[in-house]
């Protein structure tokens, strides 16, 4: 037994037993440490589809992420012409590679920092506010993955099987969500 008492407690110092590719990782400041994977979407804005799910690290930055899913869906031949994102991924590396594959960035800007590519000329249009309206949708897919889908807690140890899980759980939103679609399409 030892006692962790007055302690800074780190990944590099603490590791879990029982989920191995788990690390601490706080929500803000204030909240306490917990064992958890990020969880990183990919959305269409029209209807709201979850296009693609990835489980990392969760010590890995937002926008490193949102580079994983771009290059997935690139493979998969989706290419999409605008990218809506909150605060999180205004950096200059990213929107930046946004602009290198010819994506306009509708990210949502930090007052005070200056980006190339990320200026009035972007954030002035009518898409782009239409494009932050919309982005907020996302929480809707994270919030049907934690209450219903069972990913707030997950159930298995290790990333892969998490990753599988979260696949199956976004699968399901999707049929849930193009079923509502249709049944809005058909009301109209």
């Amino acid at each position: 037994m030892v006692d962790f008492k007055g302690e800074k407690r780190s990944n590099a110092t603490h590791r879990s037993t029982t989920d191995p590719d788990a690390k601490l990782m706080r929500k803000g400041n204030g909240q306490p440490a917990k064992l958890s994977y990020g969880g990183h979407a990919l959305m269409e804005n029209r209807s709201g589809l979850c296009i693609d799910l990835l489980i990392t690290d969760a010590t890995l930055a937002e926008h490193k992420a949102a580079r994983q899913l771009l290059t997935r869906a690139r493979r998969r031949r989706i290419h999409p012409k605008t990218l809506g994102a909150d605060k999180g991924y205004h950096v200059k590396d990213f929107v930046q590679h946004l602009r290198e594959h010819r994506i306009k960035p509708h990210i949502a800007r930090i007052d005070g920092r200056n980006t190339p590519g990320l200026d009035g000329r972007t954030t002035c249009t009518e898409g782009y506010k239409v494009s932050q309206r919309k982005r907020k949708r996302i929480e809707e897919i994270f919030g049907w993955l934690k209450t219903v889908g069972g990913m707030r807690k997950t159930h298995f140890i290790g990333e892969a099987r998490t990753q599988i899980a979260a696949y199956l759980s976004a699968a399901a939103y999707n049929l849930l969500r193009i079923a509502k679609l249709q049944t809005m399409g058909s009301a109209a």
